[in-house]
């Protein structure tokens, strides 16, 4: 009898769902968000301390033996938290190891030094190009489950006078009348095919290091803490895999002080940060040109929620180095609002460096206001007009986004001749305060879709190019 009753169940489970029409859910992109989060895991830490304090030795200037010393101390004896206590510490470059959670105190303030005689050179990658240069301030190379937390602040103290000198920043002018950097050194070195192993930068000749550069590395959490002043990039993941940055103020205004770029890096979380920045605030990369064809290793699933943006080039970007793609971006429940602050989603690559960004999906987004467009494409970043390496971005998604004041809802400049950018869709969204009497900049872009979409006040259909 009781194998009947469940038949009797089942059948009237099924008929109530067909007289109901009922079918399963269809999944959406943001389901397969919830399963890229799922797989997001903050490392642990063994429940060991050690205090820098301990391994200072009376009469050092600078506290970076200590700190270096205890971080090597813990990862030698099976892992723990490094503590850095209240007060002010000045430090040369730190190395981060496997199983170390380098954690700042409440009102630790962390100050760098510029003397670049102090900075070691280690492998690392400048603008998506590979080479040997001075050390990020902080910095791992293949450590497996390292963070970085704490409400402390880390200064890199940044300035004029001595990393953004005019020398550094503009060049000196050569024999031939060009005007030459560290950078432009790098640049062509990689025209030139140079090998990484010769691309080397030394002291002086070192260019702008990163903030903070974690290289190959797994399992990675950098929460809680502030950064000032940094001399390029303030956080730069690069290859990593499971990372999550978690309420990380990133207030800089430097050149090229982009705040968070991971790069080449799967599975990132970036989670309730606030970011007033030089450049773009979070920047998704992936090599550059042939250094980038050689890994031909994307960005893929990258998750950004609940942060605030204010000044910066876009409150999220993809490129402009994306020469091995981006994949998988889902961007919610931001606030953007600068006059200030340029796009608030922005794609831009060109015929030399190429790459295909697809799967970008942006929901619940408030913008106050913004110097120029909600969504930007730059296919021909950097005045690049030509080349043998087309980019391609597709498949981008933005939902229920309100602005009040922008110049353009749309800025997207491609290709006159070619498409190379399509399958737009602007949905449930409201732009209000929009400038420019065209609405929309449209070049070189196909398949773009509006529905239901307010702007000035007005319900508007979209006409084509």
């Amino acid at each position: 009898m009781l194998k009947n009753l469940v038949k009797l169940s089942l059948v009237s489970a099924a008929a109530v769902c067909a007289l109901a029409s009922c079918s399963p859910k269809e999944a959406t992109p943001w389901d397969e968000m919830e399963n890229v989060l799922s797989r997001i895991k903050a490392p642990s830490f063994p429940d060991n301390t050690y205090t820098i304090s301990d391994y200072y030795t009376e009469g050092d200037s600078l506290y970076t033996n200590a700190i270096n010393l205890a971080i090597k101390t813990c990862s030698e004896s099976g892992g723990g938290t490094v503590v850095i206590p209240d007060g002010t510490f000045k430090t040369a470059p730190i190395r981060l190891l496997s199983n170390v959670n380098l954690h700042l105190s409440d009102s630790t303030l962390l100050k760098f030094v510029t003397d670049v005689e102090l900075f070691d050179t280690v492998l690392t990658r400048i603008e998506g190009i590979d080479c040997y240069n001075i050390s990020p301030l902080i910095y791992a190379y293949e450590a497996t489950n390292v963070a970085i937390t704490g409400k402390g602040v880390m200064d890199g103290c940044a300035d004029t006078t001595n990393w953004f000198t005019p020398a550094r920043l503009k060049g000196v002018v050569n024999e031939n009348g060009d005007k030459v950097n560290e950078k432009t050194l790098l640049y062509q070195m990689k025209e030139d095919s140079l090998p990484v192993e010769q691309r080397v930068f030394i002291g002086k000749e070192g260019i702008r290091p990163q903030f903070i550069n974690l290289y190959k590395c797994k399992n990675v959490l950098l929460e809680s803490f502030t950064l000032h002043n940094s001399p390029f990039w303030l956080i730069h993941p690069l290859m990593c895999e499971n990372v999550t940055v978690k309420g990380v103020t990133m207030q800089s205004h430097g050149t090229n002080n982009d705040g968070c770029d991971p790069e080449s890096c799967r599975d990132v979380l970036i989670d309730s940060c606030r970011f007033d920045t030089g450049d773009d605030c979070i920047a998704i990369k992936s090599g550059r040109d042939q250094d980038g064809r050689r890994w031909n290793m994307p960005c893929e699933n990258v998750i950004v929620r609940n942060c605030s943006m204010k000044d910066g080039h876009a409150g999220v970007a993809m490129g402009s180095e994306i020469t091995g793609g981006v994949s998988n971006v889902w961007i919610e429940d931001c606030v953007m609002d600068s006059p200030n602050l340029d796009r608030i989603i922005r794609i831009k690559s060109n015929a030399e460096r190429g790459g295909e960004v697809q799967n970008i999906f942006a929901r619940n987004i408030t913008v106050g206001e913004c110097r120029q467009s909600i969504l930007g494409f730059e296919l021909q970043y950097w005045y690049v007009y030509d080349g043998p390496y087309l980019p391609y971005f597709h498949n981008i998604h933005l939902e229920n986004i309100t602005s009040k004041k922008s110049q353009y809802v749309l800025n997207l400049e491609g290709f006159e001749d070619k498409v190379q950018a399509r399958d737009i869709v602007i949905k449930n969204c409201t732009f209000d305060g929009v400038t420019s009497p065209e609405i929309n900049h449209i070049v070189g872009v196909e398949d773009i879709t509006f529905e239901n979409v307010v702007v000035n006040g007005k319900p508007y259909t979209y006409k084509g190019n």
